[in-house]
């Protein structure tokens, strides 16, 4: 019995350690990319300090810091993000160069456009996202650095504005390029491929989650409701990694275009998706199967299998065939013979479903370069600029412009001969972070302690383990005990602000040279400059805060709801398209805060909007101008309920008549008297005097 104790105990020690040893392989695992992105961190500072004492540049350091702050996990978004880099620092410095040209004896003229121009900036940046943001927010600050160069102790011109933006301007490009081979050397990419996952995992859910909702004939309304909110979101974040990808590839930057249709397309179809829900819930229980019936029968096979059948590795396999299939299925249902409004509705809601699909499958066989895909020959230029608020873009405008004035003013007043390092922090704290609106002052103040936290461990560096190294081999060596575990702590996402705080500043601190300086009350004096100016740009956040989100919410739903109004007694719109595209925008910039309800009270505004254009141009062909034209006023004067009694005027007088065009009017009318009745508080707010 002992020994049958003692066997059973040897036996559980040795399974408890092989899992053991199984826990601690996955954490190596998981450890393994960041520390990888740690190491490129440090060898593309390194590689970019070394080439920049090898050209004997006047200000090593810059090349340094590019290269930290462009290094990011991933390959397209380092390329992207330096390519965006390059350009913001180019534009910069043409500015700070036209500026110091108009007003070259005129200090305040110089200091209030540097100020106006940081402020352009911060709403341009505001209004840009992802990389192209970083961007115009880098030409605001770039002019600041190039500035505090030029500038005296109490802000004089040293005439010196086109060299300094030449050294600077290559100095960064320097870092861009180190970074950039030391990334391309040991990152094979994957932001494509991850994409394409991507897509065809959302596309997959929403063609399964829609057979669904008609195989159940509308049953589940509030659970799909919420599947539609989450998938949304999911849609949005793909801007990110489709700039990513774009980084990675210059085919997907030529035929960048078809990857914002294909987005667009996924959102079309989580409007239709909810339109034809609507209608199935409001129908009688034997109509809504039958009808459900009928369309679920022109659905090709691939897209009717449950979520738990449906699989992105079979979209990703061959998104040709199911292009076409869907395709095919789209004209089936225009073409299906309809006797009621509602079957109507709901087969063309089902073709706008399908059709989205369409455009998500497009852009994954871009993704996957299917041999068998569509010519995209035509489909290329720039992505559209969407505008969904000016409102915040032109706080943070203002923000940048008092608390850039302030720093200036404060310079003056105290003669402070460090005082331009202030002032350039504090410019690129407020405009940097501006666009993230309620996080930017979290982000500010993480930033602040990470420079506090990088000013003590450089300070360590400088005047405890530096003096008496004496090859860059040894000093690269101790820069990597610092850098590399910073670069794996950002890649892991744990507290960023701290240690993008620290990585942006620690190469500006330590200020490299050949030979290197110790001088301590430089070094105090540089630390203060630094830790003051990113206190004041965080304090800017206190002083005028963002906008909350509940108040940008409030927004937008008010500016969509008069830009409906408009639309229902304006000029016909050709097609939906700008419509569809503004409101995009608009779900793009509604807060994570944002209520159920209220994203409802936006899709339904969108569905609304689509369906009035094209029932507008059905009813001008009918002349019936009139009669349409009056029940949209009432909706254009927030009186929704008179709108859904006129629109049943139309629909009776549409109901004697015969064709294809008759009841797809007639439908439109079913689903826009829907929605209107399901938020009429959403559509009778703020009604114009």
């Amino acid at each position: 019995m002992i020994e049958r104790d003692g066997f059973a105990a040897r036996a559980s020690q040795l399974w408890g350690g092989i899992f053991d040893s199984r826990r601690l392989t996955d954490a190596l695992k998981a450890a393994g990319p960041p520390l990888l992105f740690g190491l490129r961190l440090w060898a593309s500072v390194c590689l970019a300090l070394y080439v920049a004492f090898w050209l004997e540049l006047d200000n090593a350091f810059w090349a340094g810091t590019t290269a930290a702050i462009v290094c990011q996990p991933h390959l397209g978004a380092s390329l992207r993000k330096g390519w965006y880099r390059l350009i913001g620092t180019v534009v910069g410095a043409v500015a700070i160069v036209v500026m110091t040209a108009c007003f070259p004896q005129d200090r305040a003229a110089f200091f209030v456009t540097l100020a106006l121009w940081g402020a352009a900036c911060a709403l341009v940046a505001t209004l840009l996202r992802n990389f192209a943001s970083y961007s115009a927010a880098l030409a605001g600050y770039t002019a600041a650095i190039i500035a505090s160069d030029q500038l005296g102790a109490v802000g004089g011109l040293n005439g010196q504005a086109f060299l300094l933006a030449v050294y600077r301007a290559s100095e960064i490009c320097l870092g861009i390029v180190c970074a950039g081979i030391v990334l391309a050397a040991t990152d094979l990419g994957g932001a494509q491929r991850r994409l394409a996952t991507l897509f065809a995992a959302i596309s997959t859910e929403i063609s399964s989650r829609f057979t669904g909702t008609l195989a159940n004939a509308g049953a589940g309304f509030e659970e799909t409701q919420t599947v539609r909110r989450e998938l949304v979101r999911r849609v949005i974040a793909l801007d990110l990694v489709i700039d990513e990808a774009l980084g990675e590839s210059a085919q997907l930057r030529y035929h960048s275009p078809v990857l914002q249709i294909a987005i667009d397309g996924l959102m079309s179809a989580m409007a239709g998706w909810r339109s034809a829900a609507v209608v199935l819930v409001q129908s009688p229980d034997e109509r809504a199967r039958q009808e459900a019936g009928a369309v679920l029968a022109r659905v090709p096979e691939e897209l009717r299998r449950g979520p738990e059948q449906s699989e992105p590795t079979r979209w990703i396999a061959d998104p040709t065939r199911l292009l076409r299939a869907c395709d095919a299925a789209v004209r089936r249902l225009v073409a299906l013979p309809a006797r009621t409004p509602s079957l109507r509705l709901l087969a063309d809601q089902t073709a706008e479903v399908l059709g989205g699909i369409s455009h998500a499958l497009n852009g994954l066989a871009l993704l996957v370069d299917d041999p068998a895909r569509p010519d995209f020959s035509r489909t290329r230029g720039s992505r559209r600029l969407r505008m969904p608020d000016l409102l915040p873009p032109l706080v943070n405008a203002g923000r940048v412009l008092v608390v850039i004035g302030a720093a200036e003013l404060f310079w003056i007043v105290t003669a402070w001969p460090d005082g331009a390092n202030a002032i350039t922090f504090a410019a690129i704290i407020s405009i940097l972070l501006a666009p993230r609106a309620d996080q930017a002052y979290s982000a500010a103040i993480g930033f602040m302690i990470g420079s506090i936290v990088a000013v003590a461990v450089v300070a360590i560096l400088l005047f405890a383990a530096l003096p008496n190294v004496e090859t860059f081999a040894t000093f690269s060596l101790i820069i990597g005990l610092v850098l590399v575990p910073v670069g794996t702590a950002l890649a892991l996402q744990w507290q960023p602000a701290i240690f993008t705080g620290m990585v942006t500043v620690f190469v500006p601190l330590l200020a490299p040279t050949n030979p290197m300086s110790y001088d301590q009350q430089q070094y105090y004096n540089m630390a203060l400059t630094i830790i003051t100016g990113s206190g004041a740009g965080a304090f800017s956040f206190l002083l005028i805060p963002p906008l909350s989100p509940a108040f940008r919410t409030r927004r937008l739903l008010t500016l969509t709801l008069r830009d409906l109004r408009r639309l229902a007694t304006g000029p016909i719109p050709r097609t939906p398209d700008d419509w569809e595209g503004r409101m995009f925008g608009r779900f793009a910039a509604l807060p994570d805060q944002a209520q159920p309800l209220q994203r409802s009270q936006l899709t339904a505004t969108l569905s609304v909007g689509s369906e009035i254009i094209q029932l507008r141009h059905i009813v001008s062909r009918l002349d019936l101008e009139t009669a349409l034209d009056s029940a949209l006023e009432a909706l254009a004067q927030g009186e929704s309920a008179i709108a859904v009694d006129r629109l049943a005027l139309v629909d009776q007088v549409l109901a004697p008549r015969a064709g294809s065009a008759v009841l797809r009017a007639r439908g439109l009318i079913l689903a826009i008297s829907a929605s209107l009745t399901q938020h009429a508080a959403c559509f009778d707010a703020g009604a114009p005097g």
